[in-house]
């Protein structure tokens, strides 16, 4: 029977608490953290009725722990005007700070590290940092992951060029956060310092922190990274598109490890785009398995 749990950890910071769900019928299973990417927050990865690729894991045994970073979700205080953290304190301080927790519960054991758009980049910006990380780690898999996007359409321009660019900036402005919400932009806000430097990045150009210089290009060259699945959807038409993926695959250095793009010439049951690609109901019976399959291989 699936059983879940909201656990929450105080991190000293803005009286903050974060919000780390937990899905699994085997309280000894294999660890799966999950990490959300920008504007949304760990519900990308269930719903209200069971649904989503974390209670589909914890279905297949494993132990899935699912996170809201900072102000997100459940996580308090919300994000607003006031809020001070940024991207830095997400792969420097929230991480760690869930990764303890999940060791405080389960001990010290290998882990498979799943992580949606943006929240890839912040995966593998903590495994940069901290290079001790990357033998913990017995596989990742990547949803819809890009860096910076350099491909340019229709969907590019009115998004990326209008949107991320121009519309949101403006927002984050006169609002002292972006407001993603309010607008219909996302499912979840950004603080304004966490919304810069994503802008920082999303830009092509180096993969370098705005706060300490700190090079994760650099960092990741000739290290053994943990086999990685990828998987782009074929709708996805500048959020993850398929190229972008290709080239953050790249920077990582993991040429490679395998890419799969979720589309009907692919044998999937629909072209997926950015968002349902983890929410379409179709998906359990789609591509769901294969990523059960994959960490089943990499235990």
């Amino acid at each position: 029977m699936l059983k879940q749990e909201s656990l929450f950890i105080p991190i000293d910071r803005e009286g903050s608490r974060l919000h780390l769900k937990r899905f699994y019928t085997d309280p000894k299973g294999a660890v799966v953290f999950m990490l959300h990417g920008a504007i949304e927050n760990g519900r990308i990865f269930y719903s209200n009725n069971g649904r989503g690729l974390a209670p589909f894991l914890a279905g297949q045994g494993f132990d899935v722990f699912v996170a809201d970073l900072q102000g997100k979700g459940q996580s308090t205080p919300p994000v607003s005007a006031s809020s001070l953290h940024g991207q830095t304190d997400s792969i420097v301080t929230e991480i760690p700070a869930f990764l303890d927790k999940i060791r405080e519960i389960r001990g010290v054991t290998r882990q498979h590290w799943i992580g949606h758009s943006w929240g890839g980049v912040l995966l593998f910006s903590h495994l940069a940092r901290f290079a001790h990380r990357r033998n913990q780690i017995a596989s990742l898999v990547m949803f819809g992951v890009k860096r910076s996007i350099r491909i340019f359409n229709r969907c590019k321009f009115f998004k990326i060029n209008l949107g991320w660019n121009l519309t949101l900036p403006l927002l984050t402005k006169i609002y002292g956060f972006l407001p993603a919400v309010k607008f219909g932009f996302g499912s979840d806000n950004e603080s304004e310092r966490s919304f810069r430097q994503m802008r920082e990045w999303v830009h092509p150009g180096l993969w370098i922190d705005s706060e300490d210089d700190f090079n994760y290009r650099q960092a990741l060259r000739n290290s053994m990274l943990p086999p990685t699945l990828y998987l782009a959807g074929a709708a996805d038409l500048c959020l993850g598109h398929v190229k972008d993926v290709v080239d953050f695959r790249k920077e990582c250095f993991q040429d490679s490890q395998p890419l799969h793009v979720l589309g009907l010439n692919n044998g999937n049951l629909k072209d997926y785009g950015h968002i349902d690609m983890l929410t379409d109901v179709r998906a359990v019976n789609d591509h769901f398995p294969l990523v059960s399959t994959w960490l089943e291989k990499h235990k």
